[in-house]
């Protein structure tokens, strides 16, 4: 699976991802500041300056850069893991193209969702903006972008799992970037190591293997994924809301669900039953895996969950913000304002006045009249 990182924010993390990520930017400058990584390739924009200055958090200047390598990225992409922010010009715009690119592709098939191939599906990472810590402009761009292009791919069920990661956790703990960008990659390699545990571990139930998971991830649905120490005397409901993933946005009502539970040697298995009916009485019966672990002490589940919320549905809470900030401002511009004072015009008499200037007095007063009207 090529891992592919979009902009700054999603060069860094797909770096940290994998070492040979392939890092995608319009500035040359920010390409060459981050640490690690693969292939890097530049998305050349109109002017010379845009290789210096970036994109300026317009996507436009991104979405114009990316046709300038759409032929080299849609080959990339197929079947890849994308980072991407959606608040910045060049992550939102690149991705943007990404996005149209595989509509375009499915359109081509006979725009049923499922003509393109399991395998072929693109798995998203997308960092969304903290709304009221960030800049407006981040927020805006982050609406436009999931109503239009991500609304579009997922009405159409083309494209594989979109990961919802949100700065939220990052401003109100007060996380250093670089060490925020190091968790998202760690929580993100608790679950996607799923198959792999499954194939080098002793299995005690079922079986999740690399087209299992391949599979899952392939469908076009929100993924929210968390993980914690399971204690089975205790509510499995409860401790999955209790230990809800803090990166990531807060899941909807699941449509689907996977669990794989690690259980130490020597230990009772069957308390997969209980997660079982969990998700049973739930209405989703879920793909699962059981297998021991010999490095544990203790039961530790790692859970995914997916969901079909509409794209739009999720800005709600950036709407509201928006308003809210939106409000403040108009009314800290009304205490700051500046009392002028009352200016008495007569209408009529300015423009018999500037008729006479001009020589044009009826027509001037008309004018005059419908302005003043207006």
């Amino acid at each position: 699976m090529n891992v592919i990182g979009i902009g700054g924010a999603g060069g860094k993390i797909a770096a940290k991802m994998d070492d040979s990520a392939i890092l995608v930017n319009v500035s040359r400058i920010e390409l060459e500041k981050v640490e690690g990584g693969g292939e890097r390739i530049i998305a050349p924009v109109q002017s010379t300056l845009g290789q210096f200055r970036g994109s300026r958090k317009d996507p436009e200047i991104g979405h114009d850069a990316y046709l300038t390598i759409r032929r080299r990225l849609q080959d990339i992409v197929v079947g890849g893991m994308v980072f991407s922010s959606t608040g910045g010009g060049t992550g939102n715009g690149i991705t943007t193209g990404i996005l149209q690119g595989i509509s375009n592709i499915d359109d081509e098939l006979g725009n049923q969702g499922s003509t393109i191939p399991v395998q072929d599906r693109t798995f998203f990472c997308l960092i969304l903006p903290y709304d009221g810590m960030e800049s407006a402009e981040y927020v805006n761009n982050s609406i436009d972008f999931m109503t239009g292009p991500l609304a579009d791919v997922i009405d159409k069920g083309c494209t594989g799992n979109i990961v919802l990661f949100s700065n939220k956790t990052k401003f109100t703990e007060k996380i250093a970037e670089e060490q925020y960008n190091e968790m998202i990659v760690n929580s993100l390699k608790v679950f996607m190591s799923i198959p792999d545990k499954n194939e080098n571990m002793k299995l005690l139930e079922s079986h999740i293997d690399h087209e299992d998971f391949t599979a899952f991830i392939a469908k076009p649905f929100f993924n929210h994924f968390n993980y914690f120490d399971y204690d089975p005397s205790k509510s499995f409901g409860n401790q999955l809301k209790a230990n809800s993933n803090p990166l990531l946005l807060e899941a909807e009502e699941p449509i689907e669900a996977m669990f794989l539970l690690e259980v130490p040697s020597g230990q009772d298995h069957t308390i997969f039953y209980d997660i079982v009916k969990y998700f049973v009485d739930c209405k989703i019966p879920p793909v699962y895996s059981v297998v021991e672990n010999p490095d544990l002490t203790k039961p530790f589940v790692t859970v995914s969950r997916l969901y079909s919320r509409k794209p739009y549905e999720l800005l709600d809470d950036f709407n509201k913000k928006n308003l809210e900030l939106a409000d403040a401002k108009v009314q800290k511009s009304l205490e700051q304002h500046v009392v002028l004072e009352k200016l008495e015009v007569n209408f009529d008499k300015e423009a018999k006045r500037a008729g006479k200037q001009k020589g044009v007095g009826d027509d001037v007063l008309a004018t005059l009249k419908r302005i003043g009207k207006l």
